[in-house]
């Protein structure tokens, strides 16, 4: 929030020194000054409303899978694990693409890429699922989505001031766009995203070791031949990769469980569930399926986008 105030009294600055420069179009740039100074209060149903706006574009340029496909009916499954969630209001599908992605958009949106369900098990699509989530329920996409109307709304004006303060883009939710895939979470948003997985995992009956699993396959793909700058904007979007895995790993020590020496988890106790460990490209998920479902392991996308 100190970030937004700041960022605000820029827009404030600028608004109040419109004297000393240029008017293009007065109330272009008047429109454009309270839109942006509207990003400060913005309501958490507005920024539901922009979200839901911004999710028609997504699906608009990327191909969704039908119910029938493979894909979709692996994510209903993974889904269908998440026995704590009604109150998310959630709506899911998933993107044909080779890249390495998932997220949860602030309208309740989960939006999962087959190149993510290519190199990972069902127990580390949950976990992820459940880290996108945990950016959901602790605000961290409303506050994402509120800072970067709030910058494009700036951006805005300040082209309606003058005309080299540079091009922008023709449609605001386009802009929108372009701007939450510059920003990126906190590391501390991420660790409680993370965190927040592990919880869901526990609850869910998930092997514990998920989310460190899913971690260490983003890790695993750095040593990709032939794909170091994909993999180097994958890095960049999960800042201390390994770090975040080593917490988890710790977590689920202090929890009581143990990975045996296939990778499977145990409760030290004798109460966890076991779950198989995974296999870059390839191994079985607890409840028996494929990895990639009937599509083969094939397809690994190593690039990564923010949403």
């Amino acid at each position: 929030m100190k970030k937004l105030a700041i960022i605000g009294a820029v827009i404030v600055m600028m608004m109040t020194s419109c004297a000393s420069m240029k008017v293009v179009d007065q109330s272009a740039a008047a429109n454009a000054g309270a839109a942006a100074l509207q990003a400060l209060t913005i309501s958490d149903s507005q920024i539901k409303q922009l979200c839901s706006q911004y999710m028609v574009e997504s699906d608009g340029q990327n191909t969704i899978l039908p119910a029938s496909n493979d894909y979709t009916k692996r994510l209903d499954r993974i889904m269908a694990r998440f026995k704590n969630i009604s109150d998310l209001d959630l709506n899911y599908k998933v993107y044909q693409s080779n890249t390495v992605n998932a997220f949860a958009s602030g309208d309740g949106s989960v939006r999962v890429y087959t190149g993510l369900m290519d190199v990972m098990n069902d127990d580390e699509v949950f976990a992820v699922i459940g880290h996108e989530l945990g950016h959901l329920i602790n605000k961290d996409v409303r506050d994402a989505y509120r800072a970067a109307y709030l910058v494009v709304a700036a951006r805005y004006g300040i082209a309606a001031y003058s005309q080299t303060a540079g091009a922008i883009s023709q449609g605001f939710i386009g802009d929108l766009g372009q701007q939450l895939a510059q920003n990126a979470y906190s590391r501390k948003q991420e660790t409680q995203a993370d965190e927040t997985a592990f919880q869901f995992c526990i609850t869910n009956g998930v092997d514990p070791y998920a989310m460190y699993h899913a971690l260490n396959v983003l890790v695993s793909l750095e040593g990709n031949s032939g794909s170091s700058s994909k993999i180097a904007e994958l890095m960049s979007s999960h800042p201390n990769t390994q770090k975040r895995a080593a917490h988890i790993k710790q977590m689920a020590e202090a929890a009581g469980y143990k990975m045996n020496k296939s990778g499977s988890s145990n409760s030290s106790s004798g109460g966890g569930k076991t779950s198989s460990g995974i296999k870059l490209g390839g191994g079985k998920s607890d409840s028996g399926n494929s990895s990639s479902g009937s599509n083969g392991s094939g397809g690994k996308g190593i690039k990564i986008g923010k949403n």
